[in-house]
């Protein structure tokens, strides 16, 4: 019977974490299949993958190689699309670089299918702030940013830049990929907005983020910059746009 479950894992330059991520996720007590969407990085991310592929994980673990660094949300929307049509039921996002705690995704899966809920999120804030490792400036930002986004949007959602969640493939068949904009953290606002607005159930549960030990942070100002004024830009359009209630 083949799985229903699959993370996608984007990844560029992550040659210290790579083989150790997917062996955590291959060894947990529920099955999951592995999609790697890499951005062509230079330092052969993306050779270990097909090596672990060929002679470890052949019917788990799958690549998809681009052309170059094309932005976190694009990389999930190949993925997406990816995972719809090879029939994922389960579709999550997660970092290659161990700040998500691997032992959540079951978490994320049982609560999904548990309690019947479309959008499952990996929260650092539901509980307070559970956040290791970060700069007490960056911890602030990040936690006054989803208040923003909450405060313009409307959205009942405490963590909403969060990348370690669980969609149904329902969610992602109704939400129009195409028509998401933002490449970097407004993309993960876009996605739960969007799937709000449609009337999707989303849930929260709690996690604790742990910031990289290897490799180098993607984040910049200018992924900070289009969160910022990605949100209100997301908010407008949704003035002029229907949303088929589910």
């Amino acid at each position: 019977m083949k799985n229903n479950r699959l993370v996608i894992i984007p990844t560029y330059n992550e040659l210290g974490n790579i083989e150790q991520i997917i062996d955590a996720v291959a060894s947990l007590s529920v099955d999951f299949d592995i999609l790697i969407i890499d951005d062509s990085s230079p330092d052969g991310t993306g050779k270990i993958v097909k090596e672990l592929k060929e002679n470890k994980y052949k019917e788990k673990l799958h690549i998809i190689e681009r052309a170059g660094k094309l932005g976190l949300g694009t990389a999930y929307i190949t993925g997406f699309n990816w995972a719809l049509q090879n029939k994922y039921e389960f579709i999550f996002e997660m970092d290659a670089d161990f700040s998500h705690n691997p032992q959540d995704l079951i978490r994320l899966y049982e609560t999904a299918k548990n309690d019947n809920i479309d959008l499952v999120i990996g929260s650092r804030y539901i509980t307070g702030v559970n956040v290791v490792n970060w700069p007490m400036g960056r911890v602030l930002l990040s936690f006054f940013a989803s208040k923003y986004v909450q405060f313009i949007t409307g959205i009942p959602i405490k963590d909403t830049t969060a990348g370690f969640v669980c969609f149904r493939a329902k969610v992602l068949e109704t939400i129009d990929l195409d028509n998401i904009k933002f490449k970097g953290y407004a993309f993960q606002i876009e996605m739960k907005f969007t799937a709000w607005k449609h009337g999707f159930k989303l849930k929260e549960i709690p996690i604790i983020f742990t910031d990289r030990t290897v490799g180098t942070s993607k984040m910049s100002k200018g992924i900070i910059k289009e969160a910022a004024f990605g949100v209100l830009q997301i908010k407008i359009r949704s003035w002029f746009r229907k949303y088929k209630k589910v």
